[in-house]
């Protein structure tokens, strides 16, 4: 068996099922085009429309193959303490629908396994469902030995999306790795939970459709679903233990040895923070390449979790600082050439992490806090089990750290609390995941899923015309197919072509008229609720309309050339920010409407005003240079070669569709243009603002919007100047100058209100009396109001009396009475209680309040009863 490295092994794979006749098909995004999926974890998941027969795969392929990058963390805790377990890995996949099947599948399964990899017949085994006889019989004619073949039940063997739906047997191949892997038992077989048979192939056979009643229906075109784990034979092929140790994974673990200044394979807790270090950096380089953002849920929460995951394993190791974009470099050399989106973010992968790193330590900071707190007023030496999983879960501490710093303190973690929350967590997890897997597998279901089965996708026009003569195939009302829309009515109606632009890509869709013989009906939307099938939402007031009836579909096409100014805006702000900013600004999101546009892209930071003044210019110069837009079609290749501009996490097709404006921008898009940039007028920047982590906006205006928006400002200023009396462009100054005046009033005001005037401290100091003990007090009613006003008077009485004493005052603030009592050390020492004082003055105000012997405050209801407080305090005293 020769040594292959993990790119061979991949092209080989994909090599040998399209000379079978298989499409290659590109990796598709780690976001899923399937609002029910979180991320992609299986090959399977970009063709899910072809298993569904809503696509069907063009001549003369009989399926397809893929390398299919996927992100799997419903098992986290377990990443890094086996060899077989990846957050981050590569799944090789070949696909038929309905095209080739059990015999076909086995067979190149066989041969690839034993003629292109090499792998030694003796050391494969073969399990299948049990009652598969099918599938015994033809690994027995391709030579496979029975013993090395095992029946295994429904768990193990048989393939279910859910409850119902396509489900099928699947055959598992398993190499075995040699005895001193195993368990030692003699009944050990493929399915033992040992290391000694590794499974590395799954070949699905979707054939069957899973009714409510529990039986069987056979579907009427058989499907091959099959995956072979890329690590998993990598490992075999390189004739290593783990995962870990092959070509790729062993270079990553390569760059934690050298930052940590570490050797691999001398300490068991080193070697899986190196483990979980290289497995984690690959997920989170690939997940931002695909436009995830790290945040608080969702995929931005799997994102940052894995991040800070491998954070603090650094940490444990010695890593300071930062240190994953070491990491990054490492991938992009290692995976670059065949995954371009790594490479092509490289900047904002760099950026984000550097971002995250630094927000993490203020996290660590957050929960090293909370930890000392619950250390702190823990009763007893057991740290509860929830807190320790609240270290763990919120501020990413590893509860060993926990256990560490606890032990510390003489206080130990209860563990089984602790893992009884994490399993709880898992359960969810994995809920979560078979609920992924039956989702991935369901259709959309609805109306408009049947409809794009039956009518197929409609043909848009409106690139060339915003008006057409076309025939409607469908009417919807309320989800449900009417055929007929009556006057007064709304609904939804599908046309055979359509020149009304339906919403996406931040672009709204068209509104605009469709017209008949009888009169006209209002298109208010257009929308593509399943992709291709356009559906107008419609109100009838003039004329109903019916399926097969021929009408003229017409956009407003005064709100579509609005809509065009502002999207080629877009782009053309896009690339301004991109020259001011940084390469690693990417669209983040978009509003492209009539009345103004919304730009979301990536950057660390506000921007400032010279760098938003600078952006408004660049694209202004390139808006007034009229320079014309060029539109066409070609291979997302041939695209990416020129240095086309994708949308960031956006997923693409093998034909893609290119926008230049010039030189400055060249970007893909489905939308709407202008034909040339003079069209967009200018483009004036309203505002910019966070709308996240790692996220800002640009709301901007072109054309009519925009002059229409400088007129406001223009008035504005217009009648702020005519109110100052000073003409427009002094505007500012004026408005300074009498700023800076304003607060030195108020300044002054405030000093003003804070002073007690000397008439009041000699009143104050002609009430001293000398109390029994000795220290000389007064007790007064006084005209300041509130307590700080009190405690600064009694600052400057202290300092103005003979000796060191003591005050008790009262006064009204807002209509309820305010107390005080303040004493020297001397006074004290001399037997004065401030706080005993105002604790027995407080019910004479229907209040209460409290302090140090030194000072004391209260507040009450009853400002009638400071007489009687005041008594109270003068029996105390004197």
């Amino acid at each position: 068996m020769r040594y292959m490295t993990t790119a061979e092994i991949r092209e080989k794979y994909l090599n040998y099922f399209q000379e079978k006749g298989c499409k290659l098909v590109p990796s598709s995004s780690l976001i899923p085009d399937d609002p029910s999926l979180l991320l992609t974890s299986a090959g399977m998941v970009q063709f899910k429309p072809y298993f569904l027969q809503q696509k069907q795969l063009e001549a003369p392929y009989i399926g397809t193959t893929s390398v299919q990058k996927c992100v799997r963390t419903n098992d986290i805790d377990i990443i890094g303490t086996t060899g077989r377990h990846l957050s981050f890995f590569e799944m090789l996949g070949n696909f038929s629908f309905g095209a080739y099947f059990k015999e076909e599948m086995c067979a190149w399964a066989y041969d690839f396994s034993v003629n292109v990899l090499g792998l030694p017949p003796e050391r494969l085994y073969f399990t299948v469902f049990e009652d598969d006889d099918e599938t015994i019989e033809i690994w027995k004619n391709l030579g496979v030995p029975e013993d090395h073949i095992s029946r295994l039940g429904e768990d193990d063997n048989f393939w279910r999306a859910g409850p119902t739906g396509p489900c099928g047997p699947c055959s598992e191949i398993y190499y075995d790795q040699g005895p001193e892997f195993g368990c030692g038992s003699p009944d050990c077989a493929p399915g033992c939970d040992c290391d000694r048979f590794l499974e590395y192939w799954n070949c699905v056979f979707t054939q069957y459709d899973g009714q409510e009643d529990g039986t069987l229906a056979p579907l009427p075109k058989k499907n091959i679903d099959t995956g072979m784990g890329l690590e998993r034979m990598a490992a075999i092929m390189q004739g290593v233990q783990s995962n870990y140790e092959t070509d790729v994974l062993r270079s990553l673990v390569a760059v934690g040895e050298r930052l940590a200044g570490v050797t691999y394979g001398e300490d068991a807790e080193t070697d899986l923070a190196l483990r979980i270090i290289a497995d984690h950096s690959r997920s989170v380089t690939f997940m931002i390449a695909d436009g995830i953002l790290p945040g608080n849920e969702g995929r931005g929460y799997v994102l940052r979790r894995l991040l800070r995951r491998a954070i603090m394993k650094a940490q444990l190791i010695g890593i300071e600082g930062h240190f994953l974009n070491e990491y990054v470099d490492e991938i992009v050399r290692l995976m670059g050439d065949v995954y371009p989106e790594i490479v092509e973010n490289r900047e904002l992968e760099r950026g984000l992490i550097m971002a995250e790193e630094d927000r993490f330590g203020a996290t660590l900071r957050q929960g090293q806090a909370y930890l000392e707190e619950a250390l702190g007023k823990l009763e007893g030496d057991v740290l509860s089990g929830e807190e320790a999983f609240t270290l763990h879960d919120t501020y990413g501490f590893p509860v060993e750290v926990t256990q560490e710093i606890a032990e510390g303190r003489g206080v130990k973690v209860d563990m089984e609390a602790f893992e009884a929350a994490m399993e709880a967590q898992r359960e969810r997890a994995r809920a979560a995941g078979a609920k992924d897997a039956e989702a991935a597998w369901s259709t959309y279901g609805g109306i408009y899923s049947d409809l794009l089965n039956e009518l197929g996708p409609t043909e848009f026009i409106g690139y060339d015309a915003t008006a057409a003569e076309t025939r409607v195939l469908a009417v919807v009302v309320d989800g449900e197919r009417v055929g007929t829309l009556a006057p007064g009515q709304t609904g939804e109606v599908v046309l055979a072509a359509t020149p009304f632009y339906a919403e996406m890509g931040g672009e709204v869709g068209d509104t605009g008229v469709i017209e008949n013989g009888e009169g006209r009906l209002y298109v208010l939307d257009t929308k593509a609720p399943e992709k291709g099938l356009f559906v107008h939402a419609v109100r009838a007031e003039e004329a109903g309309l019916a399926e097969g009836d021929t009408v003229v579909a017409r956009v407003d096409a005064n709100r579509r050339a609005a809509i065009e100014r502002n999207h080629t805006a877009t782009h053309i702000l896009h690339a301004a920010l991109r020259r001011v900013l940084g390469d690693h600004v990417k669209q983040a999101g978009s509003y492209v409407g009539p009345d103004r546009l919304r730009f979301d892209f990536t950057h660390f930071e506000a921007c400032t005003p010279e760098q938003l003044a600078e952006v408004e210019r660049e694209a202004n110069e390139h808006i007034m240079s009229a320079t014309p837009t060029t539109i066409y079609e070609t291979s997302l290749e041939e695209a990416r070669a020129a240095g086309v501009t994708g949308l960031f996490g956006e997923k693409y097709g093998e034909v893609v569709r290119v926008v230049e404006a010039g030189d400055l921008s060249r970007e893909l898009c489905g939308g709407c243009h202008v034909n040339n940039t003079a069209e967009i007028g200018f483009l004036k920047i309203t505002s910019e603002s966070s709308v996240g982590a790692n996220v800002r906006r640009i709301e901007a205006v072109t054309s009519y919007g925009a002059l229409a928006y400088v007129n406001k400002v223009e008035a504005e200023l217009k009648e702020a100047a005519a109110t100052l009396r000073v003409p427009p462009f002094d505007v500012s100054e004026r408005v300074a100058a009498d700023q800076k005046a304003l607060k030195e009033m108020r300044t002054k005001a405030k000093r003003a209100k804070d002073m007690v005037s000397d008439d009041m401290f000699s009143t104050l100091l002609s009430q001293v009396q000398l109390a029994p003990a000795g220290y000389p007090v007064i007790i007064a009613r006084t005209e300041v109001r509130d307590g700080g006003q009190m405690r600064n008077m009694w600052d400057v009485v202290r300092s103005r009396m003979d000796a060191p004493g003591a005050m008790v005052v009262a006064g009204v603030n807002d209509g309820k009475p305010v107390l005080m009592a303040a004493g020297t050390d001397e006074a004290v020492a001399a037997g004065f209680n401030a706080g005993a004082i105002i604790k027995a003055m407080g019910p004479a105000i229907q209040g209460g309040g409290g302090g140090k012997p030194t000072m004391a405050q209260a507040g009450g209801k009853n400002p009638d009863g400071i007489d009687e407080a005041l008594e109270i305090a003068r029996n105390m005293i004197l």
